[in-house]
């Protein structure tokens, strides 16, 4: 078998085990709160460590990528994510399982900035549009029965074993890596831009630490000022700092591109709508409805099978029609889906979601595969690993900021519908203290929250993301650039918007 098909199973092998572990992760949430006596906080930073971590890294690996190899950085991230997988399932307290967690966002944002990269340098032409739709179909699988494999593994032997199961995983893949993959780098590349790490990380940890702590310190509290303050100024500085830098993790005007800008603010708002829900959704069906994880990874098919069975035709269809489209319609539908999830009434059961899930999950599976092919085909070749890292940061970005602003409005709006102003609302208070009434309130006003961040990613889409923005198809392999180098910069393509 050609190189190139063991490159693309190396990396579908991988995003497979991230992606399973995230959802298996949403649907043992309150399995683990219970286990180790999580607050409601915890639960947040059970996801939000994860997704800090992988945004705040994914640009520099990015960078580090071009500069050392992909290959490489994409074994080390296998490594570090299978290592600390097994540390999650051995966690005690709400404590080591959030630092573990963090940890593996650090092997996840090694992994998330070189997948793209290593499959554009690999397939060249319309190939690559098929290496695009498996990529996006093994998306869906693992979107599909990670809800369900979640249930079976936390109510049959226990929510630390859906860390357990990475182990096996990625072991294969880092063998399968080291054997077959092609390595790859940028010649040009220069070093770390270290003050572009520290001021955006810095920056991201204040400001997700200020959304989940503002209800408790109060959002006019000195505390929560300032951690705000903190990050609008460290987002200065990251921004003066990229401006300074001859090779910038993050090249700032690439932002004038239109279609660059387009895709970076869908991949936020598909983040922090459709897949921040996720969360609060898995609560309402475990804690409100009273369903087993099994049970609730059941009634999570409708929505994970549409994203399977949308996502490799939207990765066909991207290859014909502007991705505008695909990107526009698909957030519409994600924002359409959301609304008509708030038809949930303190009496409903659980198919009262049904419709919300079909039009949601298709709309993801439309967005997904175009958005993967649109991040990597609107920057120079040779600058790949930058603008992978990049839509995969505004992607963790969106998940971070989307589940502790939710969070925020979720927590006040709960309180103040349960009477409970001035009390920290926890995890157990929602599972056995809070009406149901109140609970259902909250969520109804989440839902709508989430439908309008979805709804200005259509527009976004739809306005910015212009086909002639986008740089010419990758070489053919007699026409590319030596083994280990990046091929040269295309010019642009010329066609109608």
């Amino acid at each position: 078998m050609d190189r190139k098909w063991w490159t693309l199973i190396a990396v579908c092998v991988a995003i497979f085990m991230l992606l399973l572990d995230i959802t298996v992760v949403n649907v043992a949430l309150p399995s683990i709160q219970r286990s180790l006596h999580s607050s409601f906080q915890d639960l947040q930073w059970v996801v939000d460590a994860y997704s800090l971590m992988l945004a705040a890294l994914l640009l520099t690996g990015g960078a580090l990528a071009d500069l050392f190899g992909r290959r490489l950085l994409f074994t080390i991230g296998l490594v570090v994510f299978t290592a600390s997988s097994a540390a999650c399932g051995l966690s005690s307290t709400p404590l080591m399982l959030n630092l573990a967690r963090g940890v593996q966002g650090i092997g996840g944002a090694l992994m998330f900035a070189t997948s793209l990269a290593l499959l554009a340098q690999a397939f060249h032409g319309r190939e690559r549009g098929v290496a695009f739709g498996v990529f996006g179909a093994v998306t869906g699988i693992a979107v599909a029965v990670g809800p369900l494999v979640g249930g079976l593994i936390t109510s049959g032997i226990g929510w630390e074993w859906i860390f357990f199961v990475n182990l096996p995983i990625g072991v294969a893949a880092v063998a399968l890596t080291l054997a077959r993959v092609h390595e790859s780098r940028d010649p040009h590349a220069t070093g770390i831009d270290w003050a572009g790490l520290l001021t955006f990380s810095g920056a991201l940890f204040l400001l997700v630490f200020a959304l989940v702590r503002g209800n408790d310190l109060g959002w006019g509290s000195t505390e929560i000022v300032a951690l705000l303050a903190g990050a609008c100024a460290l987002l200065a500085l990251f921004a003066l700092a990229e401006l300074r830098q001859e090779r910038p993790m993050l090249d700032l005007s690439l932002f004038k591109r239109p279609a660059f800008a387009g895709a970076s603010i869908v991949a936020f708002t598909l983040s922090a709508s459709a897949f921040a829900m996720f969360l609060y959704l898995t609560l309402y069906i475990q804690q409100v409805l009273h369903y087993s994880p099994l049970q609730a990874g059941l009634r999570f098919l409708p929505n994970t099978l549409l994203m399977f069975a949308v996502a490799p035709v939207a990765g066909r269809l991207s290859a014909h029609m502007p991705v505008r489209l695909l990107l526009g319609f698909g957030l519409l539908l994600v924002g359409a889906g959301l609304l008509a999830m708030t038809a949930v009434t303190p009496t409903s059961s659980w198919t009262a979601l049904i419709p919300g899930f079909v039009i949601q999950g298709a709309g993801v599976g439309l967005v997904n595969p175009a958005l993967a092919s649109a991040a990597i085909s609107v920057v120079p070749h040779n600058r790949s690993g930058m603008a992978s890292g990049a839509n995969s940061t505004f992607r963790q970005v969106g998940i971070a900021t989307g589940i502790a602003g939710l969070g925020a409005v979720f927590q006040h709006d709960i309180a103040r519908r349960a009477g409970l102003h001035g009390h920290t609302v926890t995890s157990g208070a929602i599972a056995g203290h809070v009406s149901r009434t109140a609970f259902v309130g909250a969520f109804d006003s989440i839902l709508k929250i989430a439908a309008a961040v979805a709804f200005a990613g259509a527009l976004a889409g739809f306005a910015l993301v212009r086909q002639r923005d986008f740089v010419a198809p990758y070489p053919s392999p007699s026409e590319a650039a030596p083994t280990g180098e990046a091929p040269a910069t295309q010019p642009a393509r010329a066609g109608a918007s």
